[in-house]
């Protein structure tokens, strides 16, 4: 038995099924808790705890800072100019909006990642 994500072989015991489809533990998780960015209890305890202990990771910083000098961007422009995965960017995405940071807006077809003000 493979994952079907990430193609690790596995045993009975450790499969995790989703959506008809086996996973090992990793790929499971990523799946089932993945950060949402909308969600309005993840915004209210953002909010709440920037504004007692604003504080950044350095990466999600380095976003910040890139939306601010040169934004609205795309996923894609954002991780080039990092040199971070689309996934990297996407879990620290969702931070920043929780916390009323960053925000996606659609630029006809495509999503552009701006501040929120």
């Amino acid at each position: 038995m493979k994952c079907e994500k990430c193609g690790t072989s596995l045993a009975h015991e450790d499969s995790y099924e989703h959506a008809g489809q086996v996973y090992c533990e990793d790929c499971y998780l990523d799946i089932r808790a993945a950060p949402k960015a909308c969600d309005p209890w993840a915004v209210f305890t953002a909010k709440k705890e920037a504004e007692s202990n604003p504080s950044l990771t350095p990466l999600q910083e380095r976003i910040m800072d890139l939306i601010n000098d040169k934004g609205p961007l795309t996923a894609e422009e954002i991780c080039e100019a990092l040199h971070i995965s689309e996934k990297e960017f996407r879990v620290n995405f969702v931070t920043l909006r929780h916390m009323e940071l960053a925000r996606g807006t659609k630029q006809g077809d495509t999503i552009r990642y701006t501040t929120f003000a």
